[in-house]
């Protein structure tokens, strides 16, 4: 068995680390991160203007006076990602990341249609409608703010630049430095908007959205691509790798454009369209322990088994535990290259995310509303801030004990076998 893990760690390995330190990938990540402070603060606007003992009249206005807390966080969060991807992008090529986010994001407005549909139906030019910048415009964000910072990053690095005289203000020079780049730039876009608009009559946004992000986000949303992606998690979190950040460094974009969707449709009363969203992976497999789902992992270490090697970790390892932060019983335990225990390991977050998907799918338990909940928030308390209803917590607490029954066997298996070893 350690012979085969071995050969199959040789394979793994590299593969992994280069999605790891894929430049791309890591810009991305970190953009996101950049939202992520407001969207946190749109969510708690969210939560607060939607609290279930409240009135409808209370609500509406709650909504009315704060409002704009949300509209001008978590609606349009394909800004901040479009520029914290030029911003990243640019960094990572050793040019002034400030110009990259600026043209990144200036790009994509070039491509995005000033036109919102009032109540009546009725389109009013000179006018951005919010689901353009939030979900229906996410990946030609995205697409958008990569190709311009590259574009802005080439043309910088050719030396296609104003030279300013020494004496002059830094941040003049800079600026004076940027502009061919940033003209280059832009008027790139304004020529394939011009084309999109003039000739074949239609936008950027809509193609992009029919043919790429509505296929991705239906795949994304299903089942088996899910438990695919925690399977990979798993996998390669077993070799000691952060799966978390390789696997999510890709489907960030699909599961926060499900999250953006269901907030959407919750905020208007309408039946949430998504199970699987950004929120649903957080609370209901980080939010149990941290990657893994070990937090009743380390309840069973800690006051279970016998041996006090095993005790010591479970106690050490459960207060950071509780906050999911799992580290300490990964390495500690260790899980990590640990034969005895993979099944498990693997096994129990395919079970409960099939059970809880079942459940929502089936109306028991409301599906996430679309609110980011913090991975760190404790588990009961997360599973109903990210449903707004107790049968949220209560789901929680049954993932708890279904995990703490697939572990109890090998964690006593791998107890006696320290007892006894062969």
């Amino acid at each position: 068995m350690n012979g085969f893990m071995d050969k199959l760690s040789e394979k793994i390995l590299p593969l992994a680390n280069a999605l790891g330190k894929n430049r791309y990938l890591s810009v991305l990540r970190d953009a996101f991160m950049l939202a992520f402070p407001l969207t946190m603060f749109g969510s708690i606007v969210v939560v607060i203007t939607n609290l279930p003992f409240l009135s409808d009249s209370t609500k509406t206005m709650l909504t009315e006076l704060l409002g704009n807390g949300q509209n001008a966080t978590m609606s349009i969060m394909t800004l901040f990602v479009t520029f914290g991807i030029g911003y990243y992008l640019s960094k990572s090529y050793d040019v002034e990341g400030i110009f990259g986010g600026a043209v990144s994001f200036a790009s994509f407005l070039i491509l995005t249609p000033f036109v919102a549909t009032a109540a009546g139906g009725e389109e009013v030019s000179g006018v951005l409608a919010l689901d353009r910048l939030g979900a229906k415009g996410m990946f030609i964000g995205m697409i958008a703010a990569f190709l311009a910072a590259e574009i802005y990053c080439r043309v910088t690095k050719r030396g296609w630049q104003i030279k300013m005289p020494e004496g002059v203000p830094p941040a003049v020079m800079k600026s004076f430095s940027a502009l061919i780049p940033a003209v280059l730039t832009l008027s790139v876009f304004l020529i394939i908007n011009a084309v999109m608009t003039g000739i074949f009559h239609a936008n950027l946004h809509d193609v992009v959205y029919e043919i790429i992000q509505k296929p991705l986000t239906g795949l994304g949303s299903s089942l088996p691509a899910t438990l695919l992606a925690l399977f990979l998690v798993q996998f390669l979190w077993f070799f000691g790798l952060h799966g978390q950040i390789i696997v999510n460094s890709v489907m960030d974009p699909i599961w926060n454009t499900l999250m953006l969707d269901n907030l959407e449709a919750y905020q208007h009363g309408r039946e949430l369209p998504h199970i699987i969203t950004k929120p649903f992976m957080e609370t209901f497999t980080v939010g149990l322990g941290g990657s893994g789902m070990t937090l009743a992992v380390v309840v069973l270490l800690a006051f279970v088994l016998k041996k006090k090697q095993y005790k010591d970790i479970g106690r050490l390892a459960l207060a950071p535990g509780i906050f999911n932060v799992n580290e300490p019983v990964i390495f500690g335990l260790p899980i990590v290259l640990n034969a005895t225990i993979l099944i498990p390991w693997v096994l129990a977050p395919l079970v409960v995310t099939t059970l809880n998907y079942l459940v929502m799918a089936a109306g028991i338990v409301p599906p996430p509303t679309g609110v980011s909940v913090p991975w760190t928030v404790p588990i009961v308390a997360s599973g109903v801030l990210a449903t707004n209803s107790w049968l949220g917590g209560a789901l929680q607490v049954v993932d708890f004990f279904i995990v703490a029954l697939i572990w109890y066997p090998f964690l006593r298996a791998l107890d006696r076998q320290k007892e006894n070893p062969i």
